[in-house]
């Protein structure tokens, strides 16, 4: 995926939480829009607990194998899903 696709989803006003989701089939949420930056050749994603705004653990990945970006729910909107993790509505 081109690093202005990921930063098109990062910048958007207001931010909408979504999963970056990579060649080897891991996922990763970005709650936050300072918890993911992209470059030509690189892209952080802050993952794990967070203390003081900030996630203690970081991923990069080269952005060649982001396959797909999912728009997630706020916290606190999810909607239940089945066994499946399908929505139930």
């Amino acid at each position: 995926m081109s690093p202005g696709e990921i930063q098109k989803h990062q910048r958007a006003t207001p931010f909408n939480p979504f999963r970056v989701h990579v060649s080897d089939g891991t996922a990763y949420e970005v709650r936050e829009p300072h918890h993911i930056a992209a470059s030509a050749r690189i892209v952080f994603i802050g993952i794990g607990e967070v203390v003081d705004g900030v996630p203690v653990n970081s991923i990069y990945i080269n952005p060649i194998h982001i396959t797909r970006i999912e728009p997630l729910p706020p916290k606190g909107r999810d909607k239940p899903s089945n066994e499946n993790g399908h929505s139930t509505n």
